[in-house]
């Protein structure tokens, strides 16, 4: 059986009760990140398309996290209607692509989100982690 929940699929079973744990994470901190990914990876490439972006994260997290399609397009859709991606449609071969890319607006945003997500990782690495004095 494959588990789903937020959008990533984990790679190895987790047992009920862990799984029961995890469901109870807030689905914002879930979106707040695929929107930090989407603007880090269209960042460093000028534009890619949904699946493209699936697969990017795949390669780079050696498949620990495989977005979903029904996490991935809601959260293009959302940073689109906010101005922070806009799109392109073209035809590739014989199907239509959309191709995503930062506005001026998104650009801005990438260094604003990237820092808010280091600081918030830093923050639950100190109580997963903490200093003993």
């Amino acid at each position: 059986m494959q588990l789903r929940y937020f959008g990533i699929i984990p790679k190895i079973p987790i047992p009920k009760k862990i799984m029961y744990i995890s469901l109870m994470i807030d689905p914002k901190l879930l979106r707040g990140s695929l929107d930090t990914i989407i603007l880090k990876l269209l960042s460093e490439q000028e534009e890619m398309y949904g699946y493209e972006i699936t697969q990017k994260v795949k390669a780079i997290t050696k498949g620990e996290v495989q977005l979903t399609e029904g996490a991935l397009y809601p959260a293009l859709h959302r940073l689109e209607g906010k101005g922070i991606l806009t799109t392109e449609i073209r035809s590739i071969g014989n199907r239509m692509r959309k191709y995503y890319r930062l506005t001026e607006t998104g650009k801005t945003e990438v260094d604003t989100q990237i820092s808010a997500m280091a600081d918030f990782i830093n923050s639950i690495n100190l109580i997963l982690k903490p200093k003993i004095a």
